[in-house]
């Protein structure tokens, strides 16, 4: 959510930088409720000052048998506070309307985030591994021997849908595995403090970190109200909502695997077969709340992480800056980090890495005590997947494949598999 100050002191410079996001005009309206909204808190003030002086006039007559002013001035009175009650509501009004204008705008990009409108405008920034060669044509996931056995998605499609697997036998272990590497990593070698949130979450949460009031057909809501997490972003980041921590307090680096739910709208017809897009989903998600100042030091940090996981499985990939037209909703900056997948020839999304500046911790309002006692100022917060988890299986199936449909799997998740080191042809560890 946006300053309505800074908004009000440079709206030319809010809409130059909205106008990257590809919002046009955006302060005009802002500012035109904003002026509403004060001209009636100004007078509601007015009619509250009128009424006061009214108030004290009112003993002054009846001591004085003045019966004619003492009517008169309890009219007022009346007339007054009605008065105030109503421009106080309109101003309510109002300020909410401006609140939920406010919080469908996107964030503001750095000034460094290069311009573009869609994928095709994003920068690469390095890549890291070299794609083997293989001497036969590699396949996608699904379509390797010894997977099949552990991966079925018309058991899921009868149970669930499209866009769901049940994963059995081998396959589930080596998920699981994953996911135990990602953790064990990102505590003992990262820093990162693990935790187990809920995936179920109260409306306010999703709008802390920006999937309400502008997403909401992206996730799932309950009959009761809660929404499914589409990411642990959502419990992790709003640990600090309405909170006035300790500038010792941070920074705070946050990790967790969950289940992610997300409705995928606007995504018929795209990565209908195998894994890689799936309504529920599992994902090491990591968070870190900072100081204003050392936010774009820990996105770096944060960045090199998630890189870390592939690099320990041995997985090419590479990583970009997203441009304004492409970035999320809530970023100021995003690394996405993609991971080389033979069986489609190229590289895929495997991990989103985004600084939010203060844009998340104004929606929940979460803030920190200066170290000099000054005002208490808004947090910094990112976010980050450490990685997800399916993508990550599908990337080390496709990449450790063999000619006979066998996955020779990566050095890193041998400990985690009891020592065995393969998917074998017929859906077995060996």
């Amino acid at each position: 959510m946006h300053d309505i100050r800074a908004i009000r002191e440079n709206p030319a410079q809010f809409d130059a930088a909205m106008a990257r996001r590809g919002v046009s005009n955006a302060s005009s309206e802002i500012l035109a409720l904003d002026e509403d909204r004060r001209a009636k808190i100004q007078a509601a003030e007015t009619a509250q000052a009128d009424q006061n002086k009214a108030s004290k006039e009112v003993g002054a007559a009846k001591a004085k048998g003045d019966e004619a002013e003492f009517g008169r001035l309890r009219a007022l009175v009346s007339e007054k506070k009605a008065e105030v009650a109503a421009m106080q509501s309109e101003a309510k009004a109002l300020d909410q309307k401006l609140t939920d204008l406010l919080m469908t705008l996107p964030n503001l990009a750095l000034d460094d985030v290069p311009e573009g409108e869609d994928e095709d405008d994003n920068v690469e920034l390095k890549r890291w591994g070299t794609p083997r060669e293989f001497d036969f044509t590699p396949v996608e996931h699904y379509d390797l021997a010894g997977v099949k056995p552990g991966m079925d998605f018309e058991l899921a499609a009868k149970l669930s849908g499209s866009r769901f697997v049940v994963l059995s036998g081998a396959v589930a272990r080596i998920h699981r595995a994953l996911a135990q590497l990602m953790i064990d990593t990102h505590v003992e070698e990262n820093g990162l403090s693990e935790t187990w949130t809920p995936v179920l979450v109260r409306p306010e949460m999703m709008y802390g970190t920006g999937q309400l009031p502008k997403f909401g057909d992206d996730s799932y809501e309950t009959t009761n109200g809660w929404w499914l997490v589409p990411t642990a972003e959502v419990t992790l980041t709003n640990i600090v909502n309405g909170l006035v921590v300790d500038q010792d307090y941070l920074p705070r680096r946050y990790v967790a695997h969950t289940q992610c739910f997300r409705s995928e709208a606007g995504s018929a017809g795209k990565d209908t077969a195998g894994m890689l897009r799936q309504h529920q989903f599992e994902k090491v998600e990591m968070v870190s709340v900072t100081h204003p100042e050392k936010s774009l030091e820990e996105h770096d940090r944060m960045t090199g992480c998630a890189e870390g996981i592939l690099e320990r499985l041995g997985l090419p990939y590479r990583t970009i800056v997203l441009c304004t037209g492409d970035m999320g909703f809530g970023a100021r900056k995003t690394h996405d980090i993609e991971v080389w997948l033979p069986g489609q020839n190229t590289y895929r999304e495997i991990s989103s890495v985004s600084v939010c500046g203060d844009f998340q911790a104004r929606r929940m309002n979460g803030r920190f005590k200066p170290a000099d006692g000054g005002k208490p100022q808004f947090v910094h917060t990112l976010n980050g997947s450490g990685l997800a988890v399916g993508r990550c299986l599908i990337a080390v199936l496709e990449n450790g494949q063999q000619a006979d449909g066998s996955v020779d799997l990566p050095e890193a998740l041998h400990p985690y598999l009891r020592g065995k080191t393969r998917l074998l042809a017929d859906g077995s560890l060996g």
